[in-house]
């Protein structure tokens, strides 16, 4: 059975806070929001450089997470012919990359002998 007054004497606070402990608080407040504001501001943005041309860089799944897959000129073409012939999620993402940096695969061994 619930007692008489029983609600408000046990949620009535002890004291109200002094105007020092206040300030304090409102101080915190303001210092950590500034600390989140600086925070957002110095990591927003893509700090990664554009790819130059005739390069590729492409992040593709990895073993323990993103795996960054870069290559210039002639090492770019030879990713791209090995990505060419597979057909995993990263092999298509490399390929895609190579389609948009406009870099023409080499032959890759097995046509080349059959030529």
């Amino acid at each position: 059975m619930p007692l008489e007054g029983h609600f408000q004497r046990v949620n009535t606070p002890l004291r109200r806070l002094a105007k020092r402990e206040r300030n304090v608080v409102g101080a915190g407040l303001a210092t950590m929001l500034i600390a989140l504001a600086v925070l957002l501001l110095t990591t927003a943005g893509d700090s990664r450089p554009p790819t130059p041309a005739g390069c590729i860089s492409v992040p593709v799944a990895g073993r323990t997470g993103a795996e960054l897959v870069h290559g210039c000129g002639r090492e770019a073409r030879e990713i791209c012919a090995r990505a060419a012939t597979r057909d995993d999620p990263g092999s298509k993402a490399i390929v895609a990359s190579c389609g948009e940096q406009g870099i023409r695969p080499l032959a890759s061994p097995a046509t080349a002998a059959a030529d």
